[in-house]
């Protein structure tokens, strides 16, 4: 479900005052996420007032996929002081289908923004599944995952993803982007599913998925830049690739090669 807006408090002011100030600063009244996800581009004040606050923060060390977690209450005292608020990932879990369902959201700031408490912006959101779950479940368990239908609906993969886009690109959303040169392609709400043991080929929405990522990428990139790590496929939620597996497949007959016999 999309975001609704959420009014800030403003004092009591003549009407004339009023619409100069909503002229004036309409970003500062109201707010909405770029995509029909309802999470990239929310600031962290109204991601807290849509989910409520995380049960922790963690940092990621280096580059790598090590994190270290905080108590909520530790990290707002002590531990954001010595890291930039922005390294800090707000968590939240749930428990769904038997499924433990891990949240956590990056954020980004303004680099024009000077203040001390600078705003934070959501940029991606990473979910994690224990234990890992088939391709066709993920939708059941992430309400904010509504893919396409569309079996044209422009998919990819590789041997350990596979990348979704749906929709229409967001101007807006070069905003949360570090690509350099974004001004020049479009930003498009995309789908990132991860398998830490790799995808079978052909894949199935049996495949088992470990987590998946909900970020702005750009398809024009994806198409001229990346081409030779990201292979097309058909839309693995479209009704047409659940009845191409359901196909029979052809027999492959191989040949056994007769010996040759001296004359």
């Amino acid at each position: 479900m999309l975001l609704l807006d959420h009014p800030r408090r403003i004092p009591p002011i003549c009407v004339p005052t009023l619409v100069i100030v909503l002229f004036l600063f309409p970003a500062s009244l109201t707010a909405a996420p770029y995509f029909e996800d309802g999470f990239l581009g929310l600031t962290q004040q109204e991601l807290h007032d849509k989910m409520g606050m995380p049960q922790a923060v963690r940092d990621r060390k280096s580059a790598l996929r090590v994190f270290t977690y905080y108590a909520i209450t530790d990290w707002d005292k002590y531990f954001r002081k010595l890291v930039s608020p922005e390294n800090g990932e707000d968590v939240y879990t749930f428990k769904r289908d038997g499924i433990d369902v891990r949240y956590s959201f990056s954020y980004t700031v303004d680099p024009n923004d000077t203040n001390e408490n600078r705003t934070l912006f959501v940029r991606l959101i990473d979910i994690e599944f224990s234990p890992a779950v088939p391709i066709s479940q993920v939708p059941s368990l992430v309400p904010e995952f509504r893919p396409s239908e569309d079996p044209a609906a422009p998919s990819f993969r590789s041997n350990i993803w596979v990348l979704l886009f749906k929709g229409e690109p967001s101007s807006q959303a070069r905003f949360i982007v570090r690509e350099a040169k974004k001004e020049t392609l479009d930003w498009t709400l995309a789908y990132q599913l991860f398998s830490l043991q790799g995808l079978p080929d052909p894949l199935t929405t049996k495949s088992l998925i470990d987590r998946m990522e909900i970020s702005t990428q750009s398809i024009d990139l994806v198409k001229r830049r990346q081409k030779h790590t990201h292979d097309p496929i058909m839309n693995p939620y479209s009704r047409e690739f659940s009845q191409q597996q359901l196909s029979p497949r052809p027999a492959q007959t191989k040949k056994i090669p007769l010996p040759k016999y001296a004359d």
